[in-house]
């Protein structure tokens, strides 16, 4: 335990420096949050090699499940409701250049033999629901021009539209016990879970739209999720259900080692 009391001074010590920039920029999100994160990767990470010493990284597994939960502190606790994420008016759209990521063996693409594609609403809320591409659209819309957030370390900007994921909970109305959100695809049943303070986020979408143009396969269509508050990721393409549970249950990049929040 002497490993993660080290960490554990680390984090304390990271949170009350940080505090005091974060007060002072209280209207930059820029530096809120990704400078503070950037800080704590580096000093967790440092307590991460210590901790491994000679032993080899195995026996520092422990460790990093406990930085993770710190890390994931750290990430709550600089999380604002009502923060938002804007591209800068002189920055460069990627365009046809936004990158375009699949586990599938090739692209995804929801095709008449499945039938109707459809997007089912469920698990712990008192009215689920199933809609269709149509019912979505009919729904009040949102068009957002915002950047997108590499695990990787790139960045890039397009604008999306959608229905934002709160709406949709205002008609499936959440049990108080639902806690988190999974959000399932058909490309070879990726999901993510999602935190639900960071699902009812105002920049949260269900993505129908890209650039002014319906989303291609290439970018998750018929619908994804997206929102600047998350990795790329953590913002499942070729959407089918969005389930609401009272527990987290990992996800396919958090089950093999990556971040479970994956916040910006």
């Amino acid at each position: 335990m002497g490993d993660a009391r080290d960490v554990e001074r680390r984090v304390a010590a990271l949170m009350r420096r940080m505090s005091a920039a974060h007060e002072g920029h209280a209207g930059d999100r820029a530096i809120d949050r990704r400078r503070f994160l950037l800080a704590g990767g580096g000093t967790l990470g440092a307590a991460l090699l210590a901790a491994c010493g000679s032993r080899g990284p195995k026996s520092a597994q422990r460790i990093l499940n406990y930085a993770e939960r710190k890390n994931e502190t750290v990430e709550r606790a600089l999380f604002r409701h009502t923060s938002m994420d804007v591209a800068g008016a002189s920055a460069r759209d990627a365009g046809s250049a936004f990158p375009a990521y699949f586990i599938a063996p090739s692209v995804p693409v929801w095709d008449g033999a499945r039938g109707p594609w459809m997007l089912e609403v469920s698990g712990a809320v008192a009215a689920p629901m199933r809609l269709s591409l149509a019912d979505l659209q009919r729904l009040p819309a949102r068009t957002q021009r915002v950047n997108h957030y590499c695990v990787e370390g790139w960045t890039a900007i397009a604008s999306w539209t959608g229905v934002r994921l709160r709406d949709l909970a205002a008609l499936v109305r959440p049990t108080p016990d639902a806690q988190y959100v999974d959000f399932q695809s058909f490309d070879d049943d990726y999901h993510e879970s999602w935190d639900i303070e960071s699902a009812m986020h105002p920049q949260t979408i269900v993505a129908y739209g890209m650039d002014g143009a319906y989303l291609g396969p290439a970018h998750g269509a018929p619908a994804r999720i997206y929102s600047p508050v998350k990795l790329g990721y953590k913002n499942t393409k070729y959407l089918t259900r969005i389930v609401f549970l009272p527990t987290r249950n990992g996800g396919y990049w958090s089950d093999q080692g990556y971040e479970w929040y994956g916040g910006i």
